[in-house]
């Protein structure tokens, strides 16, 4: 641990504590967004989001399926080659997500409807291995 997962639905509760008699803080509206799980028990996960909150969701409402978002206000390039100085191959709008491929020697491979390309290990909310929230 930490992992990545992605929501499985449009529509998911966030809770304080990992139970459903736990405060509701809010309500994921995003089938797909990639979260990080950074606590769990038997049947909740403890994820950190892509704004940096914090919430336990149940299991059930999760997929292994590794997925990516462009938190960044601007396009993020992906480019033909896993190398500086490939020729851009598309890009990732802001808030957008793509599913991860893989990653190798510090770039991953995401794929986003037909368009699919490279980007530096980090440049997207959902490759990097170390833990994203505090």
């Amino acid at each position: 641990m930490p992992r990545y997962v992605t929501l499985k639905f449009g529509k998911v509760n966030a809770r304080a504590g990992p139970g459903d008699d736990h405060r509701l803080l809010w309500v994921y509206g995003a089938k797909g967004l990639p979260v990080q799980v950074v606590a769990e028990t038997a049947e909740w996960r403890r994820v950190c989001d892509p704004e940096g909150g914090l919430a336990w969701v149940h299991k059930r409402v999760t997929d292994g399926r590794r997925a990516v978002m462009n938190p960044q206000p601007q396009a993020v390039a992906l480019y033909r080659k896993p190398k500086t100085g490939a020729e851009t191959a598309a890009y990732l709008a802001p808030r957008s997500l793509a599913s991860l491929v893989r990653c190798q020697k510090g770039w991953c491979r995401v794929k986003a409807d037909r368009a699919s390309g490279w980007v530096r290990e980090g440049a997207l909310w959902g490759t990097a291995e170390a833990p994203q929230c505090r």
